[in-house]
């Protein structure tokens, strides 16, 4: 049995959510049930309801923070005003490819719709505000209106994650394009930049 501690309200939600993300990266999110969160934080099983009524409610807030962090590493690593729209969308191509490879099974939560709750606002808001960064930097180079930045935005994050999931179940190796010498995330990027610098040019 958890020994109970006291815990001030926003305490006792930081606690919960740090006793999950250890759980996560331990253990995947098998792991990470109700019973195990309060165990690890040192609490009754009972007194996370509170904060989260379900193991649904639980994992949604896990993921909606890493979104956040996301969300603010893309903006760090963006926020200089020399670089361009294509610069500010390999941020986020490399924010992403360090936050997967780093903490796969953080990662794999973000897309677990049988999990989480895409539709609460606590999850959706810093969800959209990934990809509204995405849209918005290829609507500041698209001229040439042949398709929509959505369209742009869904084909780009296609690529990011298909090349992230393989590269996290060992089906791509880290290598280097044989002709251009860059790293194959790299070389990946400069197609995307290549395809956008066609948008831009007058039809």
């Amino acid at each position: 049995m958890a020994k109970s501690k006291s815990f001030h309200h926003g305490d006792l939600k930081r606690a919960l959510m740090r006793a999950a993300l250890e759980i996560l990266d331990e253990d995947d999110v098998a792991g990470v049930t109700i019973r195990a969160v309060a165990k690890r934080a040192g609490v009754s099983h009972a007194a996370p309801a509170n904060h989260f009524p379900d193991r649904r409610a639980l994992l949604t807030t896990l993921a909606a923070e890493q979104f956040e962090w996301i969300f603010d590493a893309i903006q760090a690593g963006s926020s200089s005003d020399d670089l361009m729209p294509i610069d500010r969308i390999a941020v986020l191509f490399h924010v992403f490819l360090q936050f997967g490879l780093e903490h796969p099974y953080r990662y794999q939560l973000l897309w677990r719709y049988d999990l989480i709750d895409h539709d609460a606002d606590i999850l959706r808001e810093p969800a959209d505000r990934v990809y509204d960064f995405l849209t918005g930097e290829i609507g500041k180079i698209i001229c040439r209106k042949t398709v929509d930045p959505d369209t742009v935005a869904v084909a780009i994050w296609s690529m990011m994650h298909g090349y992230l999931d393989l590269r996290m179940t060992g089906m791509f190796e880290d290598r280097q394009d044989i002709i251009s010498g860059k790293p194959r995330a790299q070389a990946i990027l400069s197609i995307i930049s290549d395809y956008l610098e066609g948008l831009r040019a007058a039809p």
